[in-house]
């Protein structure tokens, strides 16, 4: 294989497995990333849950340390007896002993005060001793506005007042009531009235206590300026912060954390260890795929039978030749083969042997080119040679003469001798300017060429060609659209019975004036419907007419030729028994004409649709005989009806005896199968005589009339249909 065929091929499927591979890394790392992303988020909310729940849990200790405080003064200031024994004058003993020793020990308050309205003491404990402070310097002024808010409390409201305070110990919980029944009657002017203070120390002891009540792990006292997220503050009733209380932070998230951890990375080791052996495998896999790669590009880009590079191969190599001769200046040299009477051999021998034939050609080639060429099968027997040439090397006609030269001599394959040529288009890109496409183009159009004008040669691209081929696209549409609007004429030529020339029959035959430029011979538009399977509308357009136009001349046969490309159509005879029918037309009249090519290259199949078209009751003549293989074989074989002599024999009597032995055999020889002849290209009288003492029973020529159209050939019908001994046109 080539070197620029090999570059040009891509990675393929190792990139998509290489992908698949870092696909996976990639979904593998996110999927880690989640997970523990999710995990990490589990833990900092049951962390940031736990926080708040122990900062509400603080709250809420302190508040009960506050509430609790109040509970045990509003029972000590609402009471009958305080309220009996505060106001009398010999009751200090009983609020001693009910207030002041109350203070030691307890754990209800530490600190118990006794005022009247002008804030003056009337008894102070703590601790249960007597104080040795005046209320005023010990608390803030905190403790006068609750003392204020008992003072303003109306007929309705409850005269007591709590909140925390700033001692010079540290901070209280201090409580201010106003002594009472426990209705809360009091028959006391303002003046007289006593005043009740509870105070109860917040100290670490307190706060201990608080800790293992609420379970609040290392509840502490911390620096008022400690700005810790897991803390408390404690405010007097002015906001001012009296200080902050902080606890250790259990953390359970991290604690949960810390217990999945271990599993959560096994489980991303199993996983980097199932990743790791997925890399070994994709690599073993990745080299394993090159190798396929290889192995399926060359299957892919060759072709099996020959060995060579097919299609696809060849035009992927084609156009990396053209790239890398433009960079070189090099031209690029392109021979593209068609093979002459393949077809033929691969159907008379079956394609067993037309297969060991391409073999044998493919073989041939490479010896021919060697192996910096490029050499493909581009189809079922068309190949393409392309090579790099430099400056006005003369190596297109030596090359193409080496190849006609192999071509020249029969192949053997087994016991079968292959006798087969090729047309050959040669096309040039010059410094790499023509791309690839376009250079195939050109060499297929110069071979083709080649094929019109003889096969067995070759043909260099011109130019031209492809005005032509211009031409004969627009001559295409121009006849598309003729067939579609019925612009073809049908014009008539007469068949006369030899022996008196009378008119028996006549020759239906299609005539094209093209709009805009005049008549387009026969033998110009015909091939052309023929290549481009406009001839199956024609040739029923033509039969169709002129079956219509028979039915004014009773007693006259109709001649109508039929393409090979009709002859390809299966349904053929269907549309032929159609057309019958709605024209009315007696099958027995009609004689369908055909060339002996299309039988030598499709026996079977013509042998079919003969049979098929002999059944609707037509009468089938072989055309054109003498001017091609004529093989008494074809005529015992197919069964024709008739035969018809080419004009090239006719014209062959003015030669000599030998001619005229030669068409006296082929009459002979169709008397023998029991055919009528026809005589065809009659232009004189002499030899329409010869041609009946030969014994052939119609003719037909200009001798007798050109083709003409069908009023013309009612005047010949009405006035005598022909004297006998005269020309009837």
């Amino acid at each position: 294989m080539p070197s620029h065929f090999r570059r040009s091929v891509p990675a393929g499927r190792r990139s998509v497995v290489a992908m698949q591979l870092v696909l996976f890394a990639v979904v593998v790392t996110l999927v880690t990333v989640f997970i523990l992303t999710a995990v990490g988020r589990i833990a900092d909310y049951a962390n940031r849950y736990d926080d708040s729940r122990s900062m509400q849990t603080t709250e809420g200790a302190l508040q009960t340390f506050r509430t609790q405080l109040q509970a045990t003064l509003n029972d000590y200031s609402a009471w009958d007896d305080a309220a009996q024994f505060v106001y009398a004058q010999d009751g200090q003993d009983w609020v001693v002993s009910n207030y002041g020793d109350m203070t030691s020990n307890s754990g209800l308050f530490d600190i118990a005060i006794v005022m009247d309205t002008e804030r003056n003491v009337l008894m102070s404990y703590q601790e249960g001793r007597p104080a040795e402070w005046n209320p005023r310097e010990y608390f803030d002024t905190s403790l006068w506005t609750l003392f204020d808010r008992v003072l303003s409390t109306g007929r309705d409201g409850l005269p007591e007042a709590t909140g925390f305070v700033q001692t010079r110990d540290g901070v209280a919980a201090v409580g201010v009531a106003l002594v009472r029944e426990k209705s809360g009657a009091l028959d006391k002017p303002l003046s007289e009235r006593r005043f009740l203070v509870f105070a109860r120390q917040l100290d670490e002891k307190k706060v201990a206590e608080l800790a293992r009540t609420y379970v609040v792990e290392g509840l502490r006292f911390i620096d008022k300026t400690d700005q810790t997220s897991n803390s408390v503050e404690l405010r007097n009733l002015h906001g001012k912060l009296l200080v902050k209380l902080s606890w250790q932070p259990r953390r359970p998230g991290d604690l949960g954390f810390s217990q999945v951890q271990p599993l959560v990375y096994g489980a991303l080791a199993m996983v980097g260890l199932f990743f790791l052996l997925l890399v070994v495998s994709g690599s073993i896999t990745l080299n394993q795929l090159k190798r396929d790669e290889a192995d399926a590009r060359r299957l892919a880009m060759c072709d099996r039978l020959s060995g060579l590079l097919n299609r696809s191969g060849f035009f992927t190599a084609l156009d990396a030749l053209v790239l890398e001769s433009r960079a070189q200046g090099a031209h690029v040299l392109l021979l593209y083969l068609d093979l002459d009477g393949f077809k033929e051999v691969n159907d008379a021998y079956g394609h067993g042997t037309g297969d060991k034939l391409i073999r044998g050609v493919a073989a041939g080639l490479k010896t021919l080119v060697g192996s910096e060429a490029i050499l493909a099968r581009v189809g079922g027997d068309e190949f393409a040679i392309a090579l790099p040439v430099m400056g006005a090397s003369p190596v297109a006609p030596i090359l193409c003469d080496r190849i006609l030269g192999f071509f020249g001599e029969p192949f053997v394959i087994g016991e079968r001798v292959a006798v087969i040529g090729t047309s050959i288009g040669v096309a040039i890109s010059p410094r790499g300017n023509v791309p690839g496409e376009e250079l195939v183009r050109r060499a297929d159009m110069a071979m083709y060429r080649a094929k019109e004008t003889g096969r067995g040669r070759y043909e260099n691209y011109r130019p031209e060609m492809d005005a032509e081929r211009e031409e004969r696209n627009r001559l295409e549409v121009d006849l598309r659209i003729a067939i579609e609007r019925r612009e073809i004429n049908i014009v008539y030529q007469p068949v006369v019975d030899a022996t008196n020339w009378r008119l028996i029959g006549v020759e239906a035959l299609a005539r094209w004036t093209r709009k805009g430029y005049g008549p387009v011979p026969p033998d110009v538009f015909i091939p052309i419907a023929e290549s481009s399977g406009l001839i199956d509308q024609l040739g029923l357009f033509v039969m169709h007419r002129a079956c219509e136009r028979i039915a004014d001349w009773p007693g006259i046969k109709l001649a109508v030729n039929i393409s090979p490309g009709q002859f390809r159509d299966p349904e053929f005879s269907q549309h032929v028994a159609s057309m019958f029918r709605k024209t009315g037309t007696d099958p027995s009249r009609i004689t369908l004409e055909m060339t002996e090519g299309y039988f030598i290259q499709n026996p079977d199949r013509a042998r079919a649709a003969i049979a098929r078209l002999k059944k609707l009751g037509v009468e089938i003549a072989l055309d054109d005989f003498g001017a091609g293989f004529s093989s008494v074989g074809y005529l015992r074989q197919f069964g024709f009806d008739r035969m018809k002599i080419d004009r090239s024999l006719v014209h062959a009597m003015s030669e000599g005896d030998h001619a005229v032995q030669t068409l006296q055999a082929t009459v002979a020889l169709a008397r023998s199968l029991g055919m009528p002849v026809t005589a065809e290209g009659v232009e004189s009288e002499d030899q329409a005589l010869k041609l009946r003492m030969t014994g052939c029973d119609e003719l037909q020529g200009y001798f007798f009339g050109r083709p003409m159209e069908s009023h013309e050939i009612d005047v010949i019908y009405r006035t005598d249909r022909g004297r006998d001994g005269k020309r009837i046109a």
